[in-house]
């Protein structure tokens, strides 16, 4: 096992989440919901949040692949979809962690494609590279340093997902 240093306790996490809970139910109030997870790294985080949106929802999920053995990949790969249709729906999609935007814009094209009524974007972390990417995001956990992170869904090679806290591997 690393040695991990702590960015995000599980406290303060568990207090942002419950902040970005309460502005989401806040935008939505009176509206229907679909909350849409994109695995692996968000369910842990997307399950804390949809407990604390106060609003009807439903949840699906989608798998998209842009990391092999922890190096970011030129390409793009749609593991599997979601399952249920979202036309004409109101639509927040959460990640784990926004950074270079690539998958991001791929999966807002895809989902534009799927005619919603509205898409938001949730993520529990936000890493400025100077690419823009901010305009994209409507409700963002933290602003993280550049570092690689893990803990609370992200992982490491498959671990460290259950970590209750963010942090970074210490050289």
């Amino acid at each position: 096992m690393k040695k991990i240093e702590i960015l995000y306790t599980e406290e303060q996490i568990r207090q942002r989440v419950k902040e970005l809970g309460a502005q989401i139910t806040k935008d939505y109030a009176g509206k229907d919901l679909v909350v849409v997870g994109v695995l692996k790294g968000s369910f842990v985080f997307m399950a804390d949040l949809v407990r604390h949106i106060d609003v009807p929802l439903r949840c699906d999920f989608l798998r998209v692949s842009s990391y092999e053995k922890n190096k970011r990949t030129n390409s793009i790969r749609m593991d599997f979809d979601m399952t249920q249709p979202v036309n004409g729906q109101d639509v927040l999609l959460v990640e784990d962690i926004v950074d270079s935007g690539n998958t991001l814009r791929h999966l807002l094209k895809h989902m534009q494609a799927k005619q919603p009524k509205s898409i938001k974007v949730a993520s529990l972390l936000y890493k400025e590279l100077g690419l823009g990417n901010k305009e994209f995001v409507n409700y963002i956990g933290f602003e993280t340093p550049n570092k690689f992170v893990l803990g609370y869904g992200l992982d490491d090679e498959g671990l460290y997902r259950s970590l209750p806290y963010v942090g970074f591997a210490k050289e």
